[in-house]
């Protein structure tokens, strides 16, 4: 893969200077489709189920739906050490341009799955075999992106940088959200679970050219001299580092995955509200964090990054339980507000966050050791949240237990943030 890597052409010589503008655009746009397409997913998880992993009972085929979710996150991780590892010897831009195109490929797959009824068992294998060459493919962009936007930040505005790929993740997320509730306002629910779930996927194609064309515009980088041996460094001399980042991703990948996939899924299965409703709150929620997340960069960037992921994971541990008593109320306006105060808390921790993970990876290994502690906590707890908790209430009965679940990922990420966290904002990259 490093050798593909190494024969992507360059449109721009080394001494290009992109604006500000461009180096944006080129990081934020792989999130926006890797986290459109897991946003679909997670959202037409209800039909996904029906259609290729058919139940008498609709909960076993919504778990199972987000079973095929959580595979894709299981080998992040692995992608993560494979892209991260291109970044770190080859150059970030190169590896954020093949990381883009190989997510396209499985993503327009899926909108021509056959389902089923058609094919039988082979339709669920093939849609998990899909899940995992998306969740390699995607391993290293979030973090890749991170990486490449704080190394090109201006003194003083590396938190503001670094948060538009958090800001592309929401928006991908949001524009995916967008796209189910015309979805669901335009077709009723027979045409959509004949073909009308197809589309989303289908259209996730013109988000990945765009991406390739945008980040083919940004001149290559030389890989740091340092970079001798990330993969043996990464979990040789570098492996508290790791292990420190990851603890802090608890809450992130696991916050981040109950109020805004799963969400959706609580509202119209455990709330009993109207699709078009969920979608639309849903939405609204997604339209805040946007707003929230640039403030609380040029706060971290202010008054430094630990005291917003102190605030951020305390709020997810101490008001996640109390919020999701808002959401299942059923009242529209309390269920908004459930999930516009997990928002903030998503916001506050997601501004001093993004870029603390960058500084708090050396740069020799930054690429590799990053995307394998971030992946590592939001694959293994992150992406199975939908599955895990959709469980949990369906096990016990409880329709507050996913607020229990993202209370106990707070307390950890806020224990990691108390005791394990230096402050960073000072610290150089290089």
């Amino acid at each position: 893969m490093s050798s593909i890597a190494a024969t992507l052409p360059d449109s721009a010589g080394p001494g290009a200077a992109p604006s500000p503008r461009a180096t944006i655009l080129a990081g934020l746009i792989g999130n926006v489709m890797e986290w459109y397409d897991f946003a679909v997913y997670g959202y037409f998880a209800t039909v996904i189920g029906a259609l290729f992993f058919p139940n008498a009972d609709p909960a076993v085929s919504v778990i199972a739906a987000f079973g095929a979710f959580a595979a894709g996150f299981l080998v992040r991780p692995l992608g993560g050490l494979l892209f991260g590892r291109i970044g770190d010897l080859v150059g970030r831009r190169r590896a954020l341009t093949l990381s883009v195109v190989c997510m396209a490929l499985p993503t327009v797959a899926i909108a021509f799955l056959p389902t089923y009824q058609t094919i039988g068992v082979a339709a669920p294998v093939l849609i998990v075999l899909l899940r995992i060459l998306q969740g390699l493919s995607v391993g290293g962009e979030y973090t890749g992106s991170i990486v490449f936007l704080a190394e090109k930040a201006p003194h003083g505005r590396r938190a503001l940088y670094a948060s538009w790929s958090m800001w592309g993740a929401v928006a991908g997320i949001l524009l995916g959200s967008a796209v189910g509730a015309i979805m669901t306002n335009v077709l009723d629910e027979a045409a959509i679970l004949a073909w009308g779930w197809r589309l989303p996927f289908a259209l996730g194609a013109l988000v990945a050219l765009s991406g390739w064309f945008l980040r083919r515009g940004i001149a290559a980088e030389a890989p740091p001299p340092e970079a001798k041996a990330p993969l043996r460094d990464t979990f040789g001399r570098h492996r508290l580092q790791v292990l420190r980042v990851a603890l802090l991703n608890l809450v992130n990948g696991v916050g981040f995955y109950a109020t805004f996939v799963y969400s959706v899924t609580y509202m119209k299965q455990i709330d009993r509200l109207p699709g078009r409703i969920a979608f639309d709150l849903n939405t609204a929620n997604m339209a805040l964090l946007l707003l929230l997340i640039p403030l609380a960069a040029l706060a971290a960037d202010r008054f430094g990054r630990k005291p917003l992921i102190v605030a951020g994971a305390a709020a997810f541990a101490f008001g996640a339980v109390p919020l999701f008593h808002l959401i299942h109320s059923g009242d529209d306006g309390l269920v908004l507000l459930g999930e516009a105060g997990l928002a903030l808390a998503m916001g506050l921790f997601g501004g001093g966050m993004v870029i603390a993970n960058v500084e708090l990876i050396p740069k020799a290994v930054r690429c590799t050791g990053l995307a394998f502690a971030y992946n590592a906590a939001i694959g293994l707890f992150g992406g199975t949240t939908p599955m895990v908790v959709a469980w949990l209430v369906t096990s016990t009965g409880n329709p507050i237990a996913p607020g229990w679940y993202v209370a106990a990922a707070g307390a950890v990420s806020l224990l990691a943030a108390l005791f394990l966290l230096p402050e960073t904002k000072h610290q150089p990259l290089a």
